[in-house]
């Protein structure tokens, strides 16, 4: 109200109509544009990412991958599997009472995983560093695939990320 975007008008039995002004209905539009802009950027990086992790893994003879993280990133990176021919055995999301995800079968931890895979996918995008750092600590520097998009280096020394 004070910015000018919305005015209010008072209706019957207290309550209360909210109206878009003009400029009210041009911030949302932007906002809607910037949304949906950032939305696209976000698939097209993740896509490439995920594809191009997925080709150098089938080139290193994966055929199997775990997911870390329930998040965008995780279906985006189901859809690039395929592509791949590469199998999502499942999605590790600790504290999930989830039984499934898209079709994937959601796991508490790693070793709930019924089907050995060669190596995970970190698409945990909240909590992206910790996730890869205890997949590192678990199953080793070579068998943790990190998109880009995430911003997280693993260090070969120790296996931390940054």
């Amino acid at each position: 109200m004070k910015k000018g975007l919305v005015k209010v008008r008072h209706a019957r039995a207290r309550r209360y109509a909210y109206y878009l002004t003009p400029q009210g209905f041009a911030e949302k539009s932007r906002l809607t544009v910037e949304y949906l802009s950032y939305s696209f950027g976000f698939f097209r990086q993740a896509k490439t990412d995920c594809s191009a992790l997925f080709r150098a893994a089938k080139a290193r003879g994966v055929r199997n991958v775990a997911l870390v993280g329930r998040s965008d990133l995780a279906e985006i990176a189901a859809l690039c599997a395929m592509e791949q021919s590469i199998s999502i055995v499942g999605l590790v999301q600790a504290g999930t009472t989830q039984e499934k995800f898209i079709g994937i079968p959601v796991f508490e931890d790693f070793d709930a995983v019924p089907v050995p895979f060669d190596c995970v996918l970190i698409t945990d995008v909240s909590r992206a560093r910790e996730t890869c750092e205890i997949a590192v600590a678990r199953f080793g520097i070579d068998c943790v695939l990190v998109p880009e998009l995430l911003r997280v280096r693993i260090r070969q020394q120790g296996g931390t990320a940054e």
